[in-house]
């Protein structure tokens, strides 16, 4: 029996709320059947190199959503390669300007026809509208600061060369070929499109890899972007099981962009690595928010609400390890628990509903193991708890455990879901130290009244982002900056410079003039060393870099 078959729902009459459960929000009029139609998915699908067919399914119900989708072989993924190869020449070639002309114009498209990708988003990850409007958000951001701060990052930079005046050293950046981004399920179209947008303004095409079950949601991104101008090969989409398209793709690839689990991008790495070519991996994270005794109970527990909930706690940078100062702990909890207990839970496409569904029963059997073995452990349960059959097979109450102790599983390992473990400190020393000892370091969250303060603690904790007064959303959205993980939580960087010029190869161009690099105008081997030597020491002395 498959997930989409073993569950009951909302739709099946067969359950009922429980009387202190969280509310549900009312259900929208519009069906995954209005969305998703047969010519919708049969005009997505002709961007996808397949010789198969495959489906996907909405979390909402668990039935399926599209069918007839292409799936692709290991064959179709070399041919897919071939293509972008082709088409990405003729791109290279196009002046950077240009290239990021496509960015802005598709930046107003999807500002303007954010309505078609909402729907998608919600049916294909199970999300609320508003927890998917922060996917559109998110591309809209990249795609403007792309668009325009491109060619400032890709010009030809001058460098001081060996001798001043005389080496004349012009640093190049030059587009690595064909990038292979293998994209997952939870923001299929923050981390699709956003990693990609970089990729495409510095000249490359781009091999993409979505999960099969968010697969409309790429698909339709693309097309958006074919539409704002972009050459149809220079975007290749291919579908299909992990283990056997994974793998094909990173085989064929100039450069790996890689989201997902800490295991995966281990194996990434290391294919990647044995063929010489980089790669960029955002991985999994055990995310700390810490609530200093000076904080604001009040927004610190809405931002705990926004940081360990959104989108279901299926999010690499949400809020899985709360730790409260002990002289605000209980006040603090009452709070939480509160805004926790009222969220409403729902499947309308629409505005409305707080928090969605898990995307599958594998997110939903493992949030339950965890907090069944807390649980069983001494573990209590504060809020939520349990699954909700009533609204969809994969909903379940968003959680608040308190004492939560090693070795249960929710300690340490990454839940993904809609639960977060609270626990008390006593001092900045302890917290900071108990906040670091994980091998994960992707993203932290401090409160505090005190600015300095807080951002003095920011600074000593060992993850890539770090927010103060807000949960995720100030350091992700700010995308002048890097953006990544430490440890456990992955390599490399999305969003600002690093975002871009990890998509290029640095080419250092010098031409020597006048005077050549060695003896000249009669000097022996003894006076050029002797010439070098002063020179040397006169660049020292002038200061030079």
């Amino acid at each position: 029996m498959t997930e989409t078959q073993d569950s009951t729902s909302a739709q099946s009459g067969t359950t009922t709320a429980p009387a202190d459960g969280n509310p549900v929000a009312p259900q929208g009029p519009r069906t995954a059947a209005d969305v998703v139609t047969p010519e919708l998915v049969a005009r997505l699908a002709r961007g996808v190199v397949g010789s198969g067919t495959t489906v996907n399914h909405t979390p909402f119900t668990g039935e399926v959503l599209a069918s007839a989708l292409p799936e692709s072989t290991p064959e179709d993924v070399a041919t897919a390669f071939a293509q972008a190869r082709e088409a990405q020449r003729a791109w290279a070639a196009t002046p950077v300007r240009r290239r990021a002309a496509v960015l802005l114009r598709f930046h107003d498209l999807l500002a303007r026809r954010q309505s078609e990708i909402l729907d998608l988003i919600q049916l294909e990850t199970g999300k609320t509208r508003l927890h998917a409007h922060e996917e559109v958000q998110g591309v809209l951001l990249a795609a403007r600061h792309y668009g325009r701060k491109a060619p400032a990052y890709l010009r030809p930079k001058s460098r001081l060369g060996v001798v001043p005046t005389l080496t004349k050293v012009t640093e190049l950046r030059q587009p690595r070929g064909v990038i292979g981004q293998i994209v997952p399920w939870n923001y299929p179209l923050e981390l699709s499109v956003s990693d990609a947008i970089p990729a495409f303004v510095a000249g490359n095409a781009v091999v993409m890899k979505p999960d099969t079950e968010t697969a409309l949601t790429a698909l339709w991104a693309r097309e958006l972007m074919l539409e704002a101008g972009m050459p149809a090969g220079v975007w290749q989409v291919v579908l299909g099981e992990g283990p056997v398209v994974g793998p094909a793709v990173v085989e064929h690839a100039d450069y790996v962009s890689f989201t997902g689990s800490t295991r995966t991008g281990r194996g990434v790495a290391q294919a990647a690595a044995a063929r010489l070519v980089g790669c960029s991996l955002e991985l999994g994270g055990k995310n700390a928010m810490l609530v200093l005794r000076d904080a604001d109970l009040d927004k610190a527990a809405d931002g705990a609400v926004r940081g360990c909930f959104a989108s279901a706690g299926q999010l690499c940078i949400s809020i899985e390890r709360l730790y409260v100062h002990e002289s605000i702990a209980d006040a603090f909890i009452e709070r939480f628990a509160a805004r926790t207990k009222a969220m409403r839970l729902g499947t309308a496409l629409t505005y409305g509903a707080e928090m969605g569904s898990l995307v599958s029963r594998t997110q939903l059997d493992t949030v339950s193991r965890h907090v069944e073995e807390a649980v069983s452990k001494g573990a209590t349960v504060v809020a939520g708890g349990r699954p909700r059959p009533d609204i969809g097979p994969f909903f379940y109450e968003p959680t608040i455990l308190d004492g939560v102790e090693s070795p249960m599983a929710v300690c340490a390992e990454e839940t993904f879901g809609p639960v977060v473990s609270v626990y008390r400190f006593t001092d900045e020393d302890e917290v900071v130290e108990r906040a670091n000892a994980t091998p994960y370091g992707l993203n932290a969250s401090v409160w505090t009244k005190d600015g300095r303060r807080g951002r003095a603690v920011a600074a000593r904790l060992r993850a890539g982002t770090v927010n103060v007064n807000e949960s995720y959303a100030a350091a992700y959205g700010s995308v002048a900056s890097p953006m990544g993980g430490m440890g456990d939580s992955g390599l490399g960087r999305r969003h600002g410079s690093e975002g871009i010029l990890k998509f290029t190869e640095a080419q250092t161009v010098a031409q020597q003039r006048l005077l050549p690099l060695g003896p000249s105008f009669g000097m022996t081997d003894e006076k050029y060393a002797a010439f070098m030597t002063r020179s040397l020491r006169a660049m020292k002395a002038l200061r030079l870099r």
